[in-house]
């Protein structure tokens, strides 16, 4: 096996040269350098880098460490950093912290006990305490990503998430639409605080009530992302036609359901009504409150799924689906509900050309 003096003598070059070059310390040469590693292409000489960092107290690498593996998000963040640490001619040393402050923890010590020249973390749950104890007890640099230490600034490199979705929000809000949704990422966590500050900040400063049933947690996956975005109410209020029109061509007829959010005002009429001691108006199947902005639907199911067809351009067959097999399935009733078949309970609405109810039967009985 070759050893460092055997490249040396190779090249016509000191041994300290050789370790100069390996290192990318000192000043050297350029023809130098490639005479060095010529020299060790020639004897297939390859360098003990553990024991180099043993010696140097240096490693040549950056140590990553990161909540999870999982998702799109974190697969361009590890794609990035390998670029860079090689641009640089270091190596990426990447450890899995999963999403536990304990385990992260760990992680960094692990990286630090292999001489990593500094360590990246990226850590969700870990308290500020927590980080600056890190700081404080590990030898090596410690730069934290994603999140804000307000007692090491110099230390953090982050995003401002409040400022980014109150400006999001807010343009949207510029352009025209009231009726803005919030997913975002568990509220315990610090990004899911600070993002959903900036919404409610962007809601108030226009004077639109906040409505509780536009925010969905999700878990920073884009699959949980993907089901709250089905989570949509079609009643021709809530959500615009094309939006609807998009989730059945994406998802398909057998994923989606019907539903309503319809106030206790349903089936009453136009008029002035209270909900939780406020009062709203309804007009058509449309709530708001006195400053305009929305307060929910008066739309029945059978309102949905007709609007769903006439004006938003739904198939029937795919509404009635949608309205009737779908929801009896996600309950856990299929084989009892949802279908006109033996062993089926006996329910039945039948409508005309313009889908408008003439029958309805309950149980096998005509009610109406």
């Amino acid at each position: 096996m070759a050893t460092m003096l055997d490249v040396s003598l190779r090249a016509g070059v000191s041994k300290a040269t050789v370790s100069r070059v390996l290192n990318g310390t000192g000043q050297v040469k350029e023809s130098t350098r490639q005479q060095v590693f010529a020299a060790m292409e020639e004897l297939g000489y390859r360098p003990n880098f553990l024991a180099r960092s043993l010696a140097n107290q240096t490693s040549n690498s950056i140590g990553l460490v990161v909540s999870t593996f999982d998702g799109f998000y974190f697969g361009r963040l590890l794609q990035q950093a390998s670029r860079q640490t090689e641009t640089h001619g270091k190596q990426l040393i990447v450890t899995d912290g999963h999403d536990a402050p304990e385990q992260e923890e760990q992680a960094v010590q692990m990286l630090a006990d292999r001489q990593c020249d500094a360590i990246v973390l990226y850590t969700r749950y870990m308290s500020e305490k927590a980080i600056i104890k890190l700081m404080n007890t590990v030898q090596t640099p410690l730069v934290v990503i994603n999140r804000e230490v307000s007692q090491a600034p110099d230390r953090c490199v982050f995003f401002e998430q409040q400022d980014a979705a109150f400006k999001a929000v807010d343009y949207l809000i510029n352009q025209g639409h009231r009726e803005i949704a919030c997913i975002t990422v568990p509220i315990h966590t610090p990004t899911g605080k600070a993002r959903l500050m900036g919404y409610r900040k962007a809601l108030e400063k226009h004077g639109i009530r906040l409505d509780e049933r536009r925010i969905k947690y999700g878990d920073a996956g884009m699959t949980r992302g993907y089901e709250l975005c089905k989570e949509l109410i079609a009643d021709g209020v809530h959500i615009h036609p094309a939006m609807v029109r998009l989730a059945f061509a994406l998802f398909g007829d057998d994923r989606m359901i019907l539903i309503s959010d319809s106030l206790r005002a349903c089936g009453l009429g136009d008029g002035e009504y209270e909900l939780g001691g406020q009062q709203f108006f309804v007009k058509g199947n449309r709530a708001t409150i006195a400053n305009g902005s929305l307060a929910g639907s008066v739309s029945d199911v059978m309102a949905c799924m007709r609007t769903a067809v006439r004006t938003m351009g739904i198939p029937l067959t795919s509404a009635v689906k949608a309205a009737t097999v779908n929801p009896a399935r996600a309950l856990g009733l299929d084989g009892k509900l949802g279908a006109i078949a033996p062993g089926y309970q006996a329910d039945a609405v039948v409508l005309d050309r313009d889908l408008n109810i003439k029958h309805v039967v309950l149980r096998g009985k005509a009610i109406a």
